[in-house]
């Protein structure tokens, strides 16, 4: 069933010694997730590879129709596309934005060779005001196969994605104490 009334979504740090490790409860959902590899900050910069503590909205989404179909959510999904990159460059207008490819700045690729962006939501960190160097593409998308730790990103099992969508719309509100 999909919903259009508003989720939370809690994070939750495991006690496990690793701070990457930690679980989200969405409705009768529990989930293990992984984080960024230096846990939660209060005070995000770009490349530090934590994740923001703050309550985020999920603004769209994007997948890979090459590798599968549409995940039934109510958020907006569009496909990605090879000229979709994201830019991760302090000082530039575009910062923290989609853009372009090719893009003569640092940026990442929206269209992974690995699975991990086959579906990715964009979170609203850093999204207005849009501060320089306070961290870009803080997103929600699928984790590595070897269950790593994130760059500050939240990343869920591809296995429990489809599950997760269906109770996600653009109320949901994303609670990382």
């Amino acid at each position: 069933m999909m919903s259009s009334t508003q989720t939370l979504i809690r994070l939750h740090q495991t006690r496990s010694g690793q701070a990457h490790v930690a679980w989200l409860a969405a409705g009768g959902l529990r989930l293990p997730c992984r984080i960024g590899r230096g846990g939660i900050t209060h005070a995000k910069r770009e490349g530090d590879g934590k994740t923001p503590a703050g309550t985020l909205r999920i603004l769209r989404g994007f997948y890979r129709n090459d590798r599968r179909l549409p995940p039934r959510t109510t958020v907006p999904m569009r496909p990605s596309r090879r000229t979709d990159g994201w830019c991760d460059a302090p000082g530039h207008g575009a910062y923290n934005r989609l853009v372009r490819l090719p893009f003569a700045h640092s940026h990442e690729t929206m269209m992974r060779d690995d699975a991990v962006y086959d579906v990715v939501l964009e979170l609203d960190w850093n999204h207005k005001p849009r501060r320089q160097g306070r961290g870009s593409a803080i997103f929600l998308h699928l984790m590595n196969t070897q269950k790593g730790a994130t760059a500050g990103c939240i990343a869920v099992e591809a296995r429990h994605i489809d599950r997760l969508m269906r109770v996600l719309s653009r109320r949901t509100r994303i609670i990382i104490p």
